[in-house]
């Protein structure tokens, strides 16, 4: 089991979800169950996965969940 939070790759993904979520709050009110929420929760997605697969016992799970997390970020 690895600490998520000491990967690089961990911290710039959860910079970039807080400054989505502070971008997409100047979107239209309109789009805030639409684009707002799927680009929110993709960009959510990748830190989320990363820290899921840093709790697994193998590198092969962790492996699995980064490649989760490459597709989100897509």
């Amino acid at each position: 089991m690895k600490d998520f939070r000491d990967l690089k790759v961990w911290q710039r993904s959860h910079e970039l979800t807080l400054k989505i979520y502070k971008i997409t709050t100047g979107y239209p009110r309109a789009e805030i169950y639409g684009l707002t929420s799927q680009i929110r929760r993709a960009c959510a997605s990748i830190s989320t996965n990363i820290s899921e697969g840093c709790g697994r016992s193998r590198d092969t799970e962790l492996a699995c969940f980064i490649e989760i997390a490459i597709g989100s970020g897509k």
